[in-house]
């Protein structure tokens, strides 16, 4: 079927739009609408809900700033924990590490096969044997399973809606409990520009639970607004200190320097209500 504009709203007035050249796939799924283009400038976009999650394009600076800060400011990740993830972005980034094993949780089955098929360049670590898939609520897993990880990363949707759990601090107190000693939680926060308020009552109890709770930026040219944000959090693991000099190979936008300066925040996102600044 052919579909000559597909538009994403960020506000009423405002938002981004692709040229597309077909759709690949429109269903719903027991969890959300799911929905893939060919576009003419991005390649292949994925959308859930009607926002969207992925392009071939420019998927690589959202996947390698999720996993990467964690990942080579932990000095030996060895078993690591997905929760979300179903286009296999962040599972191929961690799996570019010497890892032991990666389990991806992921409640929506039918995103992995759509991406197996449609993403190729995204979902080739799923056959890895290092990578085990559960299928599953990542907030049912961490509270029942008895495994514990050296690295937790967070591949989550915007905090609103079912997602919302997901960004509260029981969540986060039940992500520490599956931390080894030295253990890392990287996760995405959202865009600065639409949901700031939520970031700054969300580092308050950051603060809480983590002796290190830091935010850091990237760019994502088609997430609203085009600045991203991820929460650092460790109680050992100070991400400016000791990182490991063993980059993956053939990054595109991750290095040692864009490490360093993504935790260097602006000055309106420095603020936190009820406290003065640092």
């Amino acid at each position: 079927m052919r579909a000559s504009e597909i538009r994403e709203f960020h506000t009423p007035g405002s938002g981004i739009f692709f040229r597309a050249k077909r759709r690949l796939l429109s269903e719903r799924t027991p969890y959300q609408k799911m929905e893939i283009y060919e576009t003419a400038s991005h390649g292949r976009v994925l959308f859930l809900d009607g926002l969207v999650q992925t392009t071939e394009k420019d998927e690589f600076f959202y996947h390698e700033m999720l996993v990467h800060p964690a990942m080579m400011a932990h000095p030996r990740p060895q078993e690591v924990l997905i929760i979300g993830g179903g286009d296999g972005g962040t599972l191929r980034e961690v799996l570019r590490h010497r890892v032991r094993s990666a389990v991806l949780v992921e409640i929506d089955p039918r995103v992995i096969e759509a991406c197996r098929k449609h993403f190729p360049g995204l979902s080739s670590s799923f056959g890895d044997k290092r990578a085990e898939i559960v299928i599953g609520d990542g907030n049912r897993y961490i509270r029942e399973t008895g495994r514990r990880f050296d690295v937790i990363l967070v591949d989550s949707s915007d905090p609103v809606g079912p997602s919302a759990v997901l960004h509260q601090k029981d969540f986060y107190a039940a992500l520490k409990s599956r931390l080894r000693p030295g253990g890392v939680i990287a996760a995405q926060a959202g865009a600065p520009l639409f949901y700031l308020e939520h970031l700054l009552r969300k580092r308050v109890f950051l603060e809480e639970l983590f002796s290190f709770a830091l935010y850091y930026l990237g760019p994502v040219p088609t997430y609203p607004g085009g600045l991203w944000c991820y929460a650092f959090l460790s109680d050992r693991v100070d991400p400016l200190k000791r990182l490991r000099r063993d980059i993956p190979r053939k990054m595109k936008y991750y290095n040692a320097e864009v490490h360093r300066a993504a935790f260097a925040l602006p000055e309106f996102l420095k603020e936190t209500p009820g406290r003065p600044r640092r």
